[in-house]
Order: C-alpha cells, then structure tokens, then sequence
C-alpha cells in the first residue's frame, strides 16, 4: 500500500512540477498583425524513453514486445504500429485543440500563411499504465515560429522542457502510449497558448 502511494505521488507531483516553456531568442511582436498561422509538426529525430531509443529502435522494442505477448502476437503487432502512425496526425489535432484559445491568431494545418509554427519533438516518455495507477507521457520539444517561404529564418525560439500530459479522471483510459503522448501534445498547446495571449496584449 505504501509504494502504491509513493507512485501516485510521484505521478501528480510531476505532473504539476514539471512544466517548462523558456524563451530561447525573439518575441511574439510579429504575430500582433497576423490573422492565421501554419502549423506543422516534426517527430523526425525524437528519442523515447530514458534510454533514449530512436523511433525505429522504439518500434522494434514494443514488436518484440508484442510478437512475445500469446494474446497479441503479430496481430496485435499490426494494430499497434497502425495506430501509432496513425496518432503522429492526431497529436498535431490535438496541440491545435488547445492553441483554440488564442484570442487574435488562428493556428490551422496545411494553409498558406506568412509563417509557420514547427514544434521539433525532441525526447518523449510514454509512461505506463497499471490498472488503478498511471503514470503520463512526458514531452520535450523545440517550438519555432518560422518564415513559411524561408524557413531557415526563426522569429521565435521557445524550448519546453518535460511537459507532463494530463492525467485522465478516475485514472481511467490512455491505456496505450499514443493516447498518453497525445495528452502531453495537448498539454504542450495549452502552456504556448498561455505565452502567446500574453505575448501579443
């Protein structure tokens, strides 16, 4: 009973704690006059885990993980890889979701706008399920807002640094990785909303 408590301690204590956004370079200054931005969304070098495993090596680890599993097996495997591409979509959704707030800006995927917002994923911890007991992915990432037709210029740096997704209620649900990661892509949208309605008052 008493590690069962530590764990979920640990959980929400991180959850609260562990949520970092740091202006790198620039302001938000050149987004005052702007109506819509781009925003796209890179999963091209994260690393997984605290062995930091690349993506490809991730994959080959949950496969064998899978392929092992008499109540999966291969299966098991092809439902899983399907859903995790599936979800590298639904992480961008997700994000968007929470950037709904702004108050003077639209942020939207796949239109033509002046500049474009790329969120770099860098490292991510997809957590782990136990029943009654959860603990959240955590995400690390490089946030640019970018020049659309030349995207080598960056008007604005900003690294987050271990953003806990939310917890669902009751410690219910996001039973699989992709459901925890999205929560810490919507967590993620929700801490730059913040930044950006102060940035451009």
């Amino acid at each position: 009973m008493k590690k069962l408590l530590l764990i979920l301690f640990v959980a929400v204590t991180t959850t609260v704690f562990s949520q970092k956004l740091k202006i790198e370079s620039g302001n938000f200054d050149f987004l005052k006059d702007q109506t819509q931005v781009d925003v796209e969304l890179k999963f091209d070098n994260v690393l997984i885990l605290k062995e930091k495993l690349t993506e490809a090596q991730y994959l080959e680890k949950r496969k064998q993980d899978l392929l092992a599993n008499p109540k999966r097996g291969n299966d098991g495997w092809k439902k899983w890889s399907g859903e995790w591409e599936r979800y590298k979509s639904v992480y961008l959704d997700d994000f968007l979701k929470a950037l709904k707030g702004s108050k003077k800006v639209e942020f939207k995927k796949d239109i033509e706008a002046k500049y474009t917002l790329v969120v770099d994923a860098k490292w991510i911890s997809p957590g782990w399920h136990g029943g009654f007991v959860m603990q959240p992915a955590i995400l690390s990432a490089d946030i640019k807002f970018v020049e659309t037709a030349n995207p080598t210029v960056a008007l604005l740096y900003i690294s987050a640094d271990e953003v806990v997704g939310k917890l669902p209620a009751g410690m219910s649900g996001d039973v699989m990785e992709y459901d925890r990661i999205s929560a810490a892509y919507e967590k993620l949208g929700r801490l730059l909303l913040r930044e950006i309605n102060k940035g451009t008052k």
